[in-house]
């Protein structure tokens, strides 16, 4: 008996080895596949700029160090990446969708050149820098569009977007949560967006304890599936949708008790 015992946990522990070894290799196949999206101009000019390759077009972001804002991390290339490769599923042609905190624009160019009527929406010191990129990238090349829009976290958000006009299909998001005073504000601009049939799309890379616990509330509000688990680039990838608002009340409720 022992000795069965003893087999069955060898065999277990195998299994395991076999699945931690084939979710590496899963995840570092991903992660390559999503780098070399990334490319460095062949020839350095006086406008230095990162290209990238989505929809069989080369798009040339230019960043802007002195902005932290305006720095492109890997969590939008994640996101540009899976909204790319899973049309058949995500089809954004002709759907409204938003942007949150867009920085230098690359989900909102892909999103763009994917068909969607987007809105691109960021800070004011931000802005000037986004709508370059947009504007340079989009040019000619989308069915609509993209609304380059100020938008800060919490302020105003009902009146800048009524429901009444304002219904959005997707809310894309990467790289928003981070070591910084605005979570709540960032969680309540995320409760009004997102309305009764919106999906929510979030690439999110894992730094410190703070975006655990933003992860944690946010999973009051919101049903939360994960999509992609990247660990050699600390980076998930999510889609959410509204809780009912009766299940939502009831898991507070418990929380509290």
């Amino acid at each position: 008996m022992e000795a069965q015992h003893s087999n069955k946990a060898t065999e277990d522990s195998k299994t395991k080895q076999k699945d931690v070894k084939g979710n590496a290799a899963v995840d570092a196949e991903l992660a390559k596949a999503i780098m070399s999206r990334h490319f460095q101009p062949s020839i350095i000019g006086a406008e230095t700029w990162e290209g990238y390759i989505f929809s069989d077009l080369e798009i040339r972001i230019k960043e802007s160090t002195d902005v932290y804002g305006a720095v492109l991390w890997p969590s939008a290339m994640v996101l540009c990446h899976f909204l790319e490769t899973n049309q058949d599923k995500y089809n954004l042609t002709d759907k409204n969708v938003i942007e949150l905190g867009a920085g230098t624009g690359l989900v909102t160019i892909v999103a763009s050149l994917l068909g969607a009527k987007v809105t691109s929406t960021d800070l004011p010191d931000v802005l000037g820098n986004l709508q370059y990129n947009v504007t340079r990238n989009t040019k000619g090349r989308c069915k609509y569009i993209p609304l380059v829009t100020e938008l800060t976290w919490g302020q105003q958000v009902d009146q800048r977007f009524p429901h009444a006009t304002h219904c959005f299909d997707f809310i894309l998001a990467a790289d928003v949560v981070y070591a910084h005073p605005y979570l709540k504000e960032l969680m309540d601009t995320f409760d009004y967006l997102c309305q009764e049939n919106t999906k929510i799309l979030w690439a999110m890379r894992f730094r410190l304890d703070p975006e655990n616990s933003f992860v944690d509330h946010f999973q009051q509000h919101f049903h939360l599936e994960e999509l992609y688990d990247l660990p050699s680039l600390s980076i998930k990838l999510y889609q959410a949708w509204r809780k009912d608002e009766r299940t939502k009340d009831c898991q507070e409720t418990a929380a509290y008790t």
